[in-house]
């Protein structure tokens, strides 16, 4: 009966430690993905591509311009079987247009699904592999969390940063800021054409 006491007064010593170690985590995923240098290179692809439709999609809409005002400009000196054809053909146009601009987001999204994906899997490696070197139970993503006490779990995000290469002071502001200024020389080089 000793005996069972001692090994009951033991594991309960023991179960009580270990409730004390911290076993739940929380990382900040989407600063992770967003910040990592690979991340920076797919929107520099999709950027590439999203100007290479804009400017498929540009020339397409001048060339619709100039029939409609070709047609608005003639209309009256052709017979109706031009007419008729002309208008026609521009609704061809704009049906052409609405298809190719569909099928260029859709392409666009799957190729930003595409480049997004490796990112994604590196960062979810990395996190799953801290996660088990330090014998944790449960990882969770910061952003879905509605409470969290900080003192009961670990915040993995500052070694998953570093797990994933990220440059020690690079922050989403900084990014947010590099962003806009790419944004805003694009758009003065489009007004300087």
């Amino acid at each position: 009966m000793k005996k069972i006491l001692i090994i009951a007064a033991m594991l309960s010593v023991a179960v009580a430690a270990s409730a004390q170690e911290k076993k739940f985590a929380y990382v900040d995923f989407g600063e992770i993905v967003q910040l990592m240098p690979e991340m920076d290179s797919a929107r520099v692809k999709i950027a590439a591509q999203e100007k290479e439709a804009g400017e498929q999609m540009q020339m397409m809409y001048q060339e619709y311009q100039t029939k409609a005002t070709q047609f608005q400009q003639k209309q009256s000196t052709w017979t109706p079987a031009i007419r008729e054809s002309k208008m026609r053909e521009i609704q061809d146009m704009e049906g052409r247009i609405q298809e190719f601009q569909q099928i260029l987001q859709q392409e666009l999204q799957q190729s930003q699904a595409q480049l997004q994906a490796p990112i994604l899997e590196k960062a979810q490696k990395a996190v799953k592999s801290l996660a088990k070197s330090k014998g944790l139970i449960f990882v969770f993503d910061k952003s879905s969390l509605l409470y969290y006490d900080e003192l009961q779990a670990i915040d993995l995000t500052a070694e998953a940063r570093k797990a994933v290469n990220i440059p020690a002071g690079r922050t989403l502001e900084q990014l947010q800021q590099e962003l806009q200024a790419q944004a805003q020389a694009a758009q003065a080089a489009a007004q300087a054409k």
